[in-house]
């Protein structure tokens, strides 16, 4: 029996085999956005609130999260409520999402947006770009030290920053120079417990010339200047913004705590 992470990679080999007798990548230089310059992930994250707050409106595990708000509301609302950049999950067969919902607010909002799915081909890599990503997840479990070199470099080539997403430290030598931002996801793949001391452990074996974030399991803004005190620079936060009613408003209330607890007195 394969565990979800498989059966995802299985069905989005499927799918881009798919994807690509239909669109053919040269297509891509057509789209409107191919042309434009993307915007620094890790430069907003350094220089502003660090939160990358999470367009997500279901998952395998919890099934579904949000649907009261459309997304160009929600994508919107969390710009104006200071947040640093946005991910947008573009998996349809097991979040709900899609491309468009990244590609119909580009030109809505002046902060970059990350593409989140599942990346394993450099197919769509060229896809995000024409959708007018600025940056790409791309997880270390599911890919080789080649390929990640390989991927990066053709996004960084595109103009696009490369998320590399850790689990555990025996991925720590896929961490390559070219990657731009670091993330370290709380959560263990096999039973879901979150863990933010080995997260911090982790943090501390990593360079401090990547820009480094942590994912997932975050739902309190002490929890976040606590990490942020231990050498995280930003925060990706999902799940908690779009349980509420209103993620945005959510968000907001989230970052001005946070900005509290960063700027109190020791």
């Amino acid at each position: 029996m394969k565990n979800i992470l498989e059966q995802i990679v299985e069905k989005k080999k499927q799918e881009v085999a798919k994807q690509k007798r239909l669109f053919p990548a040269r297509q891509f230089e057509q789209s409107r956005f191919f042309q434009r310059f993307p915007l620094s992930f890790a430069e907003h994250i350094v220089r502003g609130s660090g939160i990358i707050a999470e367009h997500k409106r279901q998952s395998p595990s919890k099934g579904v999260i949000h649907t009261a708000m459309q997304h160009r509301e929600v994508i919107a609302g969390y710009q104006h409520a200071g947040a640093s950049a946005v991910s947008v999950l573009t998996d349809e067969s097991f979040f709900g999402g899609n491309l468009f919902h990244l590609e119909s607010v580009r030109e809505q909002v002046n902060i970059p947006l990350l593409r989140k799915d599942f990346i394993i081909d450099p197919y769509q890599i060229s896809q995000s770009k024409a959708a007018g990503a600025d940056a790409v997840l791309l997880i270390a479990r599911i890919l080789s030290t080649q390929q990640i070199q390989d991927l990066t470099s053709l996004a960084q080539g595109h103009g696009m920053e490369v998320l590399l997403e850790l689990h555990d430290d025996s991925e720590l030598e896929k961490v390559t120079p070219l990657v731009d931002v670091v993330g370290i996801n709380n959560r263990n793949l096999h039973d879901f417990s979150v863990d933010l001391n080995q997260s911090i452990a982790i943090c501390q074996q990593i360079p401090d010339s990547y820009t480094k974030i942590a994912e997932s399991g975050i739902n309190a803004p002490e929890t976040a200047a606590r990490m942020y005190a231990e050498g995280f620079h930003g925060f990706l936060i999902g799940e908690f913004f779009m349980r509420h009613p209103n993620p945005p408003a959510q968000c907001l209330s989230f970052i001005n705590k946070l900005n509290q607890l960063k700027n109190a007195p020791i």
